[in-house]
C-alpha cells in the first residue's frame, strides 16, 4: 500500500493542471494536449539500434515507462494495453505499445524483447545509459527511485501510459486506474474525432 500510494501521487502531481481541460473534452484520461512533455527521446531497441518516437509517425503511441521485475504495476499497465488493443478492434492495429525501462542495469536487451513477447510481439521495449533514461524520465516528468529490497533492490516509479497521436503530439495520459475499455474509448476520439456543431453546421449547408 505504501509503494502504490507513492506511484499515485507521483503521477499526479506533474499534471494536475490538466484534468479540467481532460473533462471538459469527455476523456477519462488526463488531456495533455500541447503540454511541454518529451517530446522524444534518445534511446534503442533492444538490438541497440537508435530509437526515437518519431519511428511511429502515423500510428498512436503509448509509452510507459516501467521495468521487467515489477511485480505488479507494470504488467497490469502492459496487460491493460493487449486488452485495448482487443477492445478497438481493427483499430488496435493503429497503436504502438513502447515500454522504457527505467532500471537499464538489469534490463538487457534481450531480456526486454523477451519480455515484451510475454505480452504481445508487437509490443516494443527501449533503454538507455544511466544518464540517458535520467535525461529521458526528466523531459517526460517520470519520478522514479531505486528501493533496497533484501539483498537486491525495486523501483519506486510513475504510473502513467502517455499517448501520443499520429503526428508525434502528446495527448493523453492514461492514469494507471483507468479500466481498459475507459482507455479504448479515450482512444476512439483521438483516432475518429468528433465533428464540432459548428463543423457540422457548416456541411449540411454545402450538401
Amino acid at each position: 500500500m505504501r509503494r502504490r500510494s507513492f506511484l499515485s501521487a507521483a503521477a499526479a502531481m506533474p499534471l494536475a493542471g490538466f484534468t479540467l481541460a481532460a473533462h471538459a473534452r469527455g476523456y477519462t484520461a488526463i488531456d495533455l494536449t500541447g503540454a511541454a512533455i518529451g517530446p522524444d527521446y534518445l534511446l534503442s531497441y533492444p538490438d541497440g539500434k537508435p530509437a526515437t518516437l518519431r519511428d511511429f509517425r502515423g500510428k498512436l503511441v503509448l509509452l510507459f515507462f516501467g521495468f521487467t521485475q515489477c511485480p505488479d504495476v507494470c504488467p497490469t499497465a502492459l496487460s491493460r494495453a493487449v486488452e485495448i488493443k482487443r477492445l478497438l478492434g481493427a483499430d488496435g492495429n493503429r497503436l504502438q505499445i513502447v515500454f522504457a525501462t527505467i532500471d537499464p542495469e538489469r534490463d538487457t536487451g534481450p531480456l526486454l524483447r523477451d519480455y515484451m513477447a510475454a505480452f504481445d510481439p508487437t509490443f516494443i521495449a527501449v533503454r538507455g545509459t544511466a544518464e540517458q533514461t535520467a535525461k529521458t524520465a526528466k523531459d517526460f516528468k517520470i519520478m522514479y527511485r531505486k528501493v533496497p529490497s533484501g539483498e537486491s533492490y525495486t523501483m519506486d516509479h510513475t504510473a502513467i501510459t502517455y499517448v501520443f497521436d499520429a503526428n508525434g503530439k502528446i495527448r493523453l495520459g492514461l492514469k494507471h486506474d483507468q479500466t481498459a475499455r475507459q482507455c479504448a474509448d479515450d482512444l476512439r476520439q483521438l483516432i475518429n474525432p468528433k465533428k464540432s456543431g459548428f463543423s457540422e453546421f457548416l456541411q449540411g449547408l454545402f450538401q
